[in-house]
């Protein structure tokens, strides 16, 4: 069996992880103005955490978007928000931008990397609970979800004073549990006998691991280091991919379908083509092969 799903109902997760996905329209370029680019292979130059993109409009709007990528802007074409910046700009602060009020600038910077740590955890809180085989989880799945969601509300104050590393820590023990048990099934359902199976600890290095057609079906590759790595044609159905760093992973012809905590970012920092395996809830990056 080369497919596995554990979606309970993939439309009504796909509708629920909608709101978790940028709207730039609805932003006030906050990704352009509040982080910090280093001069590098992903950035064209340097930036400081405030200081606004140059090619930053005055509509907010990127006047080189089109070019990101030929331009060396390519760290802008694989950021994503979580939906952060239109609810920072939006609710958070009411629709009033930075540049309508000067004073508001520095808290609105200050919050927008909370807000996209609080998203990115509801985003794999969302994930987790549409696993079957989470379903002992499920309360307490809800539970860290509505304290997530919760602290989403907070005025810009309550969220620069929030101890965001420590709810993400307690929010990443849950999701490892359900991961254990996610991965488990998968196991019993793709490999009823699967015998010994090379394992990676959290956070492997295989920067340009040679791993083309390997079977990482339901292993946990959580934080691993796979820049670079030559995944073409191995099987990742059901593995754990949070935080797993992708950049310029060769994914052409790999299956991905059922990777857990997938994230569209890691799919955009990556190379793939149109024989990779996606999950139905993502799309397929602008610069992938055909």
């Amino acid at each position: 069996m080369s497919d596995f799903t554990q979606n309970v109902d993939p439309a009504a997760s796909a509708a629920s992880l909608a709101r978790l996905s940028a709207d730039c329209a609805q932003c006030f370029g906050l990704c352009c103005a509040a982080l910090t680019f280093s001069a590098s292979a992903d950035f064209a130059i340097d930036k400081a955490a405030g200081q606004p993109c140059p090619n930053l409009q005055a509509d907010f709007r990127c006047g080189v978007h089109t070019g990101l990528r030929q331009l060396g802007f390519r760290g802008c074409t694989v950021f994503d928000c979580f939906g952060a910046g239109q609810y920072i700009s939006q609710q958070t602060f009411g629709g009033v931008s930075w540049r309508e009020a000067p004073e508001s600038a520095a808290a609105m910077f200050g919050a927008f990397p909370v807000m996209q740590l609080l998203h990115e955890l509801l985003w794999y809180l969302e994930q987790a609970r549409s696993l079957q085989a989470a379903e002992p989880l499920r309360e307490a799945l809800a539970a860290a979800q509505a304290k997530v969601e919760a602290c989403t509300q907070l005025p810009p104050g309550g969220l620069l004073a929030l101890d965001a590393p420590a709810l993400r820590g307690e929010v990443g023990e849950l999701l490892l549990r359900a991961s254990e048990l996610a991965r488990s099934a998968a196991l019993r359902q793709l490999l009823p006998k699967p015998g010994r199976r090379k394992a990676y600890g959290r956070g492997a290095d295989l920067v340009g691991a040679k791993l083309r057609g390997a079977d990482l079906r339901a292993l946990s590759l959580r934080g691993a280091y796979l820049i670079a790595a030559d995944l073409r044609g191995a099987s990742l159905v059901a593995a754990d991919l949070i935080g797993a760093d992708m950049r310029d992973a060769d994914l052409r012809g790999a299956n991905l379908t059922g990777a857990l905590f997938l994230t569209q970012a890691q799919l955009n920092s990556a190379m793939g083509d149109a024989h990779t395996k996606l999950p139905p809830t993502f799309t397929r990056p602008a610069h992938w092969s055909a």
